[in-house]
This record gives structure tokens, sequence and C-alpha cells, in this order.
């Protein structure tokens, strides 16, 4: 099979990074065909100067990583330095990015990609809040219909909120966006926190990949250790959740994963329970099923792929 034509759009953050590193590390399965940046965890800003960093630790300096939108649709940005500290990539020392950021504006760039590769070839992953992904399906309606999937991580149901009680981080930032994307008719695949919060960075699984003792190894334990003090404290989990490289080790090894199909509408309106995904997982309404809506991993399996495929950058 040929590797999947994927875009990552992404709001850099440590666990987005380990997802970028995955899918450089991968190309029989993932072709890459660049990185769109948008607020989120920190500002743009921020965020389009740690993807370039992540491409360039992973000696991958030709990939073209766009800056998108700098604030959610209709709201003023929330961000997330809290967890991941106030560059996003905390842990390891960072150092300025001499790789040049793409010209084009991160929105115009999926436009152009799914108006230029054949309708159904193309795989939108976003990362972080979906502002860039629903500003381009405003802006080109046309462009739709020819996305293949989206895979995205994103929501709770069981899991409930890590923001707020109800809602998950990368929805309760542009609830709007993320509702304008499961109204869209495109096929989605949900990667919530009932199932990132099973994949654990144990102590044991970053020393795993510390052991690889290479830079990227280094740059990524050093990463992991910062990353798992906020959950450690917060859930008292034996490590940090990898919410994001849920999404790119789904598109590698699917069967890693289970979930349903079902409904999922996203509350844009209360106050109490804004963001919140709310998941028809039993079935009990007769809307439609628009997300395939994960549950379940084989955490180990997860964690070997993603120390094997870190190996080879």
């Amino acid at each position: 099979m040929s590797a999947r034509k994927i875009i990552i759009d992404t709001d850099p953050g440590q666990d987005d990074a380990v997802a970028i590193l995955l899918a450089l590390a991968s190309p029989q399965e993932i072709d890459l065909l660049g990185i769109t940046c948008v607020a989120g965890n920190v500002p743009l800003a921020l965020t389009q100067t740690n993807a370039r960093r992540v491409c360039e630790v992973a000696g991958c300096p030709d990939v073209a990583v766009y800056a998108g939108c700098d604030a959610p649709l209709h709201r003023p940005l929330i961000t997330a330095e809290h967890v991941h500290g106030k560059t996003g990539l905390d842990g390891p020392k960072l150092w300025d990015s001499a790789m040049p950021l793409a010209e084009a504006h991160g929105v115009d760039f999926i436009i152009d990609t799914l108006r230029r590769e054949a309708p159904g070839t193309v795989t939108l992953c976003p990362l972080g809040p979906l502002t860039n992904i629903a500003a381009a399906f405003q802006k080109a309606p046309d462009i739709v219909d020819r996305v293949q999937e989206i895979v995205l991580m994103g929501g709770a149901y069981f899991e409930v909120g890590n923001i707020t009680p109800a809602a998950e981080f990368n929805i309760y930032v542009d609830p709007e966006a993320a509702a304008a994307v499961l109204t869209s008719g495109v096929p989605v695949t949900m990667m919530p926190l009932d199932v990132t919060h099973k994949a654990l960075a144990t102590r044991a699984r970053v020393e795993k990949i510390r052991a690889l003792d290479t830079k990227v190894a280094r740059f990524t334990a050093e990463m992991l250790d910062f990353f798992e003090r906020f959950d450690v404290e917060k859930y008292g989990s034996e490590g940090g959740p990898l919410h994001d490289p849920c999404v790119i080790a789904y598109l590698i090894r699917p069967e890693l994963f289970s979930g349903r199909h079902v409904n999922v509408v996203v509350e844009t309106t209360s106050e109490l329970t804004l963001g919140m995904t709310v998941a028809d997982w039993w079935g009990v309404t007769d809307r439609p099923a628009n997300a395939l809506f994960i549950g379940d991993l084989d955490a180990d399996g997860f964690f070997d792929l993603i120390t094997s495929r870190l190996a080879l950058l």
C-alpha cells in the first residue's frame, strides 16, 4: 500500500511534538504533505516556531510548516501554559529555529492541497483546536467533499473535561469550529480523553525512549519529563497521557484502537458545559452517527510503536 497523504494541523505542545516525530519516522505509512499551525496550547508565534523546532530535531528541515489562525473563530484565545510551560515545549533546552516558515497562510495551504490532490486521498489530522479546519471549510466549501477523513485529538465523554468539568481543551478553545467540523459530513475519527488517558507515558516507558540515546530520544524524554508533572499531580496517574500521538498511531496501526460509530454533538451555548462533546455512546437518540469515537487502545503496543519509530530518526 502507498503511504497515506496527511496534513498535520497542530499547536505544539509536547504531545503534539511526539505526534509529529512519529509521522516523520514513518514514511512508509505516512506521506506528510505539510504542517499547519494554530493557536492553542500557546499562541501562534510559539506553535509555528515549535513545529519547526521539531522538524529540525528530527533532521527534516524540508517539511513545509505554515502559520494559520491566531485566534478562534468567534472567541478570545485560551491557552495552556499551565500544562505545557511558557514555551509550549518546556523540558529540553530550546534553540532559535533556522528553518524558514512557509509563506502561505495555513488555511490557504489546506485549501490548495485539497484542490490539487485527487479527491478522497488527503487525511486531515488536527491535534489542537479545529480553527484552521473549520476556516478552510468555510472559505472553500468545495474542498469538504475532497477530504478522505479527519482523524483528530479532542473531546471526551466518560472522562468528561480537562479544562472545565465538562470540556476537553481542544474543543473548548473553539467549540464553534469543532461543531462545524462534526457537522461537515466528512468521516471523522476522534481520539478523546477516554482513550488518550490510557496512553500513559510511565517512567518505564520514558526510560525506554531515553535509552535509545539519540538526539531525538533525549529531546523526547526531556519533554516527557516535564509534561508528566501536571497530569501526575492532577490525576495521580503513573505518567502523563500522550494525547496527540494517538492520531498518528491510529493511521499506522489502527488495530491498536477500538471504539464505536456514534453521534457526537458539541455544546456551543451553555456557560456550564461549553465545549462538551456529547457522545451518544449508548444509542439513546435518533441522531445519526457522525464519528468513530475511540474508547480503548493497546497501550503497550502504542508505546512499542513510538519507541521503535523514534529509533529510526
